[in-house]
């Protein structure tokens, strides 16, 4: 995996899940407020609002922010952090933690995999997390969306109560709704981030650039987070509009994708796209350090257990 010099042993595989899901969720608590504004960006001029929030405009991410402190309070910009914890958990330590194996599955065991095996394992891992992990996602998103302002109805008041009533209203299909582009979305997200983040890393070792180290992950994981946000952005805004969507606003995530297309034309696909870059980069800059870190931690850990038994 990214980060590991060709003598170090390679971590177990409950070790790689572990950390992979910590670091995602400490990359999380950093960039939150960078997501939350990238989903207000992305669902305005969605619907026309009512009441106290019609004259509420956002205008760039660090406006969107500074607007949401101004109105809704700074707790605002962590709504739905608890499902984003939640989700992280489910969902990088399945596509983060499981990349090498199925790497190595894909391969038969084989050393240097091609970029397409590469991408292949990136694409399986994504979409295995996005699998099991939507409900989280759908409720993230819902929550960040809405206003916490006086006057302005709450569709949710506790991450608990969301599942319930989200299942109750709108039946298991509700908690996975989205799923499809979702799937997409992260394939992509996944096997672009995951590959790129290798491959520019193995160009700046091989070209002696910089040594094995933090200033090496953290050009690589920026990088990596730049050309992530470029091909994924149109398919995160048609997931994020549509699972925020009530019960048949859109009749599929295409529907969705092409009543953008037609009412707000081509720039809305890349709606948010500021806040999506920095928050991507910056995650991947978190989270990549963070997952390092803390692999080899709990193998030292586990290697002075060994030693104690």
């Amino acid at each position: 995996m990214v980060g590991l010099k060709p003598s170090d042993v390679p971590p177990p595989l409950g070790v790689k899940v572990l950390s992979a899901g910590a670091a995602a969720c400490i990359a999380d608590l950093v960039t939150f407020p960078l997501d939350t504004a990238k989903v207000r960006l992305q669902i305005q001029g969605e619907n026309a609002v009512t009441g106290v929030a019609q004259g509420i405009r956002y205008r760039g991410v660090f406006g969107t922010i500074s607007t949401m402190v101004q109105t809704e309070g700074p707790r605002a910009l962590y709504n739905g952090l608890v499902a984003g914890l939640q989700r992280q958990m489910a969902f990088a330590s399945i596509r983060i933690g499981l990349y090498d194996t199925v790497k190595s599955f894909y391969t038969r065991g084989k050393d240097n995999p091609n970029v397409g095996i590469r991408i292949l394992a990136g694409c399986t891992t994504g979409a295995m997390a996005v699998s099991i992990a939507q409900p989280t996602d759908v409720v993230k998103v819902r929550f960040q969306a809405q206003m916490n302002l006086q006057g302005v109805a709450r569709r949710y008041n506790g991450t608990m109560q969301a599942y319930r009533q989200i299942f109750h209203q709108e039946g298991l299909r509700g908690l996975w709704k989205g799923t499809l582009p979702n799937i997409t979305r992260n394939a992509l997200v996944n096997c672009t981030e995951l590959v790129s983040y290798d491959l520019i890393k193995e160009a700046i070792l091989r070209h002696r650039l910089m040594s094995d180290n933090l200033p090496c992950h953290f050009v690589s994981a920026f990088g990596a987070g730049f050309i992530t946000t470029v091909i994924a952005s149109p398919v995160d805004v048609v997931k994020t509009r549509y699972m925020n969507s009530p019960p048949g606003q859109y009749s599929s995530a295409i529907n969705c994708a092409w009543t953008m297309l037609t009412k707000e034309g081509p720039t809305a696909f890349y709606k948010g796209f500021v806040p999506s870059f920095l928050r991507l980069g910056s995650w991947n800059v978190v989270m990549f350090v963070s997952f390092e870190q803390l692999k080899r931690a709990m193998m030292i850990s586990r290697k002075n257990m060994e030693v104690t038994m």
